[in-house]
């Protein structure tokens, strides 16, 4: 663009060209960047703190929208991005090193190319992890409407795990009042509103964690019947055995390996299994096996995975839902929080160690 009058302003943090008819602002834009694909569990180290600049204007014609991001989500499935080679399914949506890793985030809109969106919505989707972000349109889910609740809710309860929990239960699950729900990585960012669900609903529910404060937690903050440290038990197989004698109706399966192995025998007849995630496998290069899996002809067992993106039409009727649970405080969410961009790969590679205490936030700027 050329201008008649141009005046530089200098600062720290940024500068401001001013022309006759536009300003352009560019300011520091710290990045989270992947170094190279990783091989077994992610080190902080795999990940730079890179600081670049960014331009706070669009340019002419665009349909894009400028975002500040907020609240960054760490999320267990970002490991698989991290990997070199995936199932066509998924390579679409494969990191690329020496560029922004990507996630869900809670995002201020700065300014808007989209009729959709307006300077100062507030919006969750998939954003980069850097202080700000430039994305089309289609990342965006929704625009934030309720905001009596904590806005880092849009990364958990209320985002995409929150979502996840609801259908994954409500809809692959069907649950019946009554029945025995067991709950694997049961303090995590969805297991511990599965849990809640399904007390909710009228079912007995128990869930395994890593640690005795997390066990603690599910028993004595989110109401679940029973808890065990999964760590602590040699059999897992026996110690569902004594937790549900007369078997299990529903398993929300985050674990996968050898939990999922001990579960098949613990089965009811047309038991159910949603199929969240994996996070016991996603960081060995030699998966475990399953030996059990007979189980699921001779129980006659529906077992299915899912993918959040395919309920979001259920997003209207997800909040209808929760949100007066919230507000009666019939349903709690436990977050961890990490401050600061920097903080975000200490942050996401904490879960794979179950270093966090619930669901874990990086708290990019505060709105």
């Amino acid at each position: 663009m050329i201008c008649l009058k141009t005046f530089i302003y200098l600062s720290s943090f940024s500068f401001f060209v001013i022309c006759d008819r536009r300003v352009m602002a560019e300011v520091r834009n710290n990045q989270v960047i992947l170094r190279d694909y990783v091989t077994g569990f992610p080190k902080e180290s795999d990940m730079n703190i890179v600081e670049s600049n960014i331009t706070l204007n669009l340019e002419q014609g665009s349909n894009d929208v400028l975002l500040k991001n907020l609240y960054l989500s760490c999320d267990p499935y970002m490991r698989i991005l991290m990997n070199k080679d995936l199932p066509p399914e998924v390579s679409s949506r494969a990191y690329t090193p020496g560029s922004p890793i990507r996630g869900y985030g809670v995002s201020k809109v700065v300014e808007s190319g989209h009729p959709d969106y307006k300077k100062g919505d507030l919006v969750w989707g998939t954003t980069k992890w850097e202080e700000y972000s430039l994305v089309p349109a289609t990342q965006i889910l929704f625009k934030i409407e309720h905001t009596d609740v904590p806005l880092s809710y849009y990364t958990g309860i209320l985002g995409m795990p929150g979502m996840t929990a609801y259908a994954g239960f409500f809809e692959l699950g069907s649950p019946k009042k009554g029945e025995n729900v067991f709950v694997s990585a049961a303090s995590g960012a969805v297991g511990q509103l599965v849990g809640q669900f399904a007390k909710l609903h009228g079912c007995y529910v128990v869930g395994s964690a890593g640690s005795k404060e997390k066990v603690d937690l599910l028993k004595n903050k989110l109401g679940f019947d029973e808890a065990f440290n999964y760590k602590e038990e040699p059999d897992m197989a026996a110690a569902l055995k004594r937790y549900f004698p007369e078997g299990i109706d529903i398993y929300f399966e985050n674990v996968g390996g050898k939990t999922l192995d001990a579960v098949l025998v613990n089965l009811r007849l047309h038991a159910r299994i949603p199929v969240c995630g994996m996070i016991s496998q996603y960081n060995l290069t030699q998966l475990d096996g399953v030996t059990n899996l007979p189980s699921l002809l001779f129980k006659r067992v529906h077992m299915q995975g899912f993918n959040v993106s395919d309920y979001y039409h259920l997003y209207p009727k997800f909040l209808e839902y929760l949100l007066p649970h919230i507000r009666e405080g019939k349903v709690v969410y436990v977050e961890d929080k990490a401050e600061g961009l920097e903080n975000g790969p200490a942050a996401l590679v904490g879960l794979y160690s179950g270093r966090n205490f619930g669901k874990q936030v990086l708290v990019v700027a505060h709105e």
